[in-house]
């Protein structure tokens, strides 16, 4: 990427995908900019619907990550319409490509104009679950794949790393109630836990079943039973937590409980009680946009078998609930 002095979009110019380049470079010429540093490629799969969701994401990210944007759109036709654009980011220009075609012709026209040598992010930026050659191709060349794992069903696996924009989402949670139990006194408290109740925004509830399956994996319990799950009432987006509460009984039979609830839109109130002790506090847990999830997992990607050991916690509560639905 190069230094945009004036931070003004060049294009869109139409092409085809044999002079994407050229077109690139006729572009970086009206830029003045003489020398470019790549960093990496991000492939946002997605559709119509979605397209200018995720191009308003990708424009909140930073150059550093990706210094090249490759978006197919996969409900076009046989005919493969190509645009490019120079696009500004936080003081540098990004390269955009953006194909319009169906799954099978856009099969073959990501690879060549991937820029080589580099990073590369692959986010399923669509509603239906990845099918037929498109995604396994692209995730043979991927460092990181980027999905709403759970509800595509896309596993974790050796050959990627895999994130997942929920489990971003649920980032201020984990670390805010990891705090909880920075006392040794409430520490002590933490085998005696036994239910787990998380209220969420909307009717989205994959994201809190990620956040479930830490606290079940930090806790050494075997599956999600002892978890409820349940709509609340804040003023987070559809999916975000609203409120989460860890309840047992101590040694002493005396109740135990640990919560954090939002009130408003940012601010969280933290209660514990257990022996006689009361606590309350309050810290801020930002909500986080699109385009923050995303520039999180690229540059700060999770610890696997955290996450893993969340995922599969999860997954085994859905597919649960599925059996005892039928």
């Amino acid at each position: 990427m190069a230094e945009a002095t004036h931070l003004k979009p060049l294009g869109p110019v139409h092409t085809d995908v044999r002079h994407v380049q050229t077109a690139l470079d006729d572009l970086w010429d009206q830029a003045l900019i003489e020398t470019r540093a790549f960093t990496g490629n991000v492939i946002a799969l997605t559709t119509s619907r979605h397209l200018k969701r995720v191009q308003d994401a990708l424009a909140g990210l930073e150059g550093r990550y990706a210094g090249r944007q490759i978006l197919g759109v996969m409900d076009g036709n046989d005919l493969v319409g190509v645009q490019v654009s120079l696009v500004p980011q936080k003081g540098l220009y990004v390269e955009r490509v953006i194909l319009n075609a169906n799954p099978e012709q856009l099969h073959g026209a990501i690879l060549p104009l991937m820029r080589p040598a580099t990073i590369n992010h692959v986010w399923w930026a669509a509603d239906d679950a990845p099918g037929g050659q498109l995604l396994r191709e692209l995730t043979d060349i991927a460092d990181q794949v980027i999905v709403d794992s759970l509800s595509l069903d896309v596993p974790p696996s050796v050959h990627y790393a895999l994130a997942d924009l929920g489990w971003s989402r649920s980032a201020g949670w984990r670390e805010a109630f990891a705090q909880i139990f920075d006392s040794p006194d409430a520490t002590l408290q933490l085998p005696s836990l036994r239910t787990l109740k998380v209220t969420h925004a909307g009717e989205n509830d994959l994201a809190v079943r990620l956040f479930a399956g830490w606290i079940a994996h930090i806790l050494g319990w075997k599956d999600l039973s002892a978890v409820q799950f349940a709509a609340g009432e804040c003023t987070r987006e559809n999916g975000d937590l609203c409120s989460v509460e860890l309840r047992g009984q101590g040694k002493d039979g005396k109740a135990v409980s640990f919560s954090l609830e939002t009130e408003g839109k940012e601010m969280c109130r933290v209660r514990a009680e257990f022996a006689g002790m009361g606590r309350q506090t309050e810290v801020m847990i930002p909500r986080m946009s699109l385009s923050e999830g995303l520039e999180r997992v690229m540059s700060h990607p999770e610890r696997a078998p955290v996450f893993e050991a969340a995922w599969k916690l999860a997954k085994d509560s859905l597919e649960q609930g599925s059996l005892e639905g039928q």
